[in-house]
Parts: C-alpha cells; structure tokens; sequence
C-alpha cells in the first residue's frame, strides 16, 4: 500500500494509483451471486435488463458483458461489519446486498440530475434506456433492497431501519447538493452537512448494518457507524478532488467534470472563500453559472487549486481518516475485521478514481 500524499503536477492534487486489498475481490465473491439473484427477483424484464446493464452484466443490446460493476466498497463494509461484530462475513451478505443495491439505485437518478452521460466507461443507463425507465429502475432497486433485509428473517428486520435512514439522509443529500449549485453564495459548513448526507449517511450505514444484524452489542454499532461517517467524509473529499483533477481514463468521467457541471463540492468553496486574488477571480468566473468554454474550464481548475482549494480537501481527507482511525482503535472488536477496514480505509483515501 502507498503512502498516501499528495503532489503537484500543473494542475491539481494528484493521488497515488495503488493496489486495491484483497478484502475486495473476497466480498464481491460473496456478494455478487446474491446480488445478480436479487435483480433476477425483480418482476419486469425491462427493470431486470436496466439493472444488469447499470451492474455491467449485459451490454447495450442484452448480450452478456463483463463490466466492472464498480469499487464495491459499500458490500465490503457490510460484511467486515458483520465479522467485526462477532459473526462470519456470510452473514452480512443480505445487508452487503442491500446497500449495494441502495447505492447504485442512488446512482441512477444521480445521473439523471446531473446529467452525467458517461458511467464505468460506458453510456450511462438514462441515455441508453431513457430517462423515465432509468427512474423506475433506480425506484425497483430500492424496493429489491428492502426485500432482501425481509427475506433475511430477523437479522433483516434488526437492519432495515438503518438501511431506511440512511436512504432519508442520502436523499436529503442529494436535494442539498441540487439547491446548492443554484446558489451563488454557499457555506463550507453547508457543502460537508450535505456531503454527510449524500454519501457518508449510506458508508456508516454499511459499516454497521452487518454488526446489526449478527446482534453486536451497541458500542460497536456506534463505533462501526462513527467510524464509516468519517471514512465517508474521506471519501467523498476524495471524490472532490478527482472530480476536479482526476484522470479521464481512470474516472470514467470528463476532466474537471464538477468544474464543467458548476457543482458546489468542498474544494470548489473552500477555495471561492478565500481572501485572495485567485479567489476573487474564480468567484468571478463562477458568478454566471458553470464555465463553457475548455479555456474558462482550464482557468477556473487551475484557480481553485491556486486558492488551496485542492490541498484543503486533502488535508480534511486525511483528518477525516485519522479520525476514522480512532473510532477502529476504540473497539472491541476482533483484530482482523479491524484490521481490514483499516486497510479498506487507507484505500479509500489513496485511490485514484
């Protein structure tokens, strides 16, 4: 694993590319069969192909694909939660199933409210299938996510109210971050209280749920939870950062594609609310909506990193880790488990896509 740090190169935080941990390949192992029957569950074809194709599991036309179905970080807490918690990584497949299946129905609409055309590499679903049917197969895979907690008997039923507030706080989320791009004036303090919702509500939810189900005691329920809403603060900070700088080959998205969608992410503002002459003139560019033209694109990446925008969020990527760091510290729990999410963890914020 690469020390995590971060570097100059023209424009912009640059992260080390580093090797994914194995807990990964283990959890989709487990997780993916159980996810392909829970699409396989759903009542429609149409809603049945939209998923697989969103998943990578069929192309454009139906045929049988091998696309990559994304980091399936969200599955993998799930079941390290349940080891953490005292059971075995089998039993938080249910509740790994379940937020993989909340997250990429998040994923669908996101996409449509962003208007983001490109996904993994491919098209994304709402521009192969429409949107309408993108929508209504966002809205199956929700209701598939709650049926798989019923179907899993009482460690279901114990997990399903965090799997629901944890959708109330992601769609809370994501209706913060719309009414924020209209504004022009917006607080830090309001971009990390929806950041909280749209992403580490969903990350404490799944590092918990499967210490919930297997029946752990409190204290590290809580603990699992404080330490996933601080890695899903790391997480998305990071997200920022690639969303300004990143690597269209390894994102799968347009360069500077926050930039080009006029996004208020915390990079962005923290580098907009700064008393300098870069500020200024990025609060400039920015006052009439999103820049249009590659030129405006270019100038306002590079303003926002000469502001300290980008070496802001990183460095609040990197307190957020360590803060998430002190929660695994703090629990009783087996060393293994513990030892993986750390391990998930530093990845999270090393990654590079």
């Amino acid at each position: 694993m690469a020390e995590h740090h971060t570097t100059h190169d023209g424009v912009g935080v640059v992260l080390d590319r580093v090797t994914p941990p194995p807990v990964l390949e283990r959890a989709r192992a487990l997780v993916v069969p159980a996810l392909r029957a829970a699409v396989g569950r759903l009542d429609s074809e149409q809603m049945r192909t939209i998923a697989s194709y969103h998943f990578g599991w069929l192309d454009a036309q139906g045929r049988p694909a091998d696309g990559g179905g994304g980091k399936a970080i969200r599955p993998t807490l799930a079941l390290l939660s349940a080891e953490a918690g005292g059971g075995a990584a089998a039993d938080g497949i249910a509740a790994a199933v379940a937020v993989e299946l909340v997250h990429n129905f998040s994923l669908l609409h996101d996409d449509i409210m962003d208007r983001d055309v490109e996904r993994r590499h491919r098209p994304t679903a709402w521009v192969v299938f429409g949107e309408g049917q993108a929508i209504l197969a966002g809205n199956a895979m929700l209701t598939a996510a709650v049926d798989v907690l019923v179907r899993d008997g009482d460690a279901g039923v114990r997990s399903l109210p965090c799997l629901l507030a944890a959708v109330e706080g992601l769609i809370n989320g994501q209706s913060a971050d719309l009414a924020l791009g209209s504004r022009h004036r917006v607080d830090l303090d309001e971009v990390l209280a929806m950041e909280a919702g749209k992403t580490a509500a969903l990350l404490a939810c799944s590092a918990s749920i499967g210490a919930i189900g297997v029946g752990a005691d409190d204290s590290v329920v809580e603990g699992l939870a404080a330490y996933g809403h601080e890695l899903g603060m790391a997480f998305q900070l990071v997200d920022d950062i690639l969303g300004i700088t990143g690597d269209e080959a390894a994102t799968g998205k347009s360069s500077s594609s926050d930039v080009r969608a006029g996004k208020r992410s915390a990079p962005i503002v923290a580098a907009s609310s700064q008393l300098t002459d870069a500020a200024a003139e990025l609060r400039t560019l920015l006052a009439d909506g999103p820049p249009t033209s590659d030129d405006d694109v270019t100038r306002v990446t590079k303003l926002i990193d000469e502001a300290g925008g980008l070496e802001w969020a990183a460095r609040e990527a990197d307190r957020r880790l360590a803060l998430a760091f002190a929660h695994l510290d703090s629990l009783a729990a087996p060393a293994a488990a513990t030892a993986e999410l750390a391990a998930l963890a530093r990845y999270v914020v090393e990654r590079d896509r």
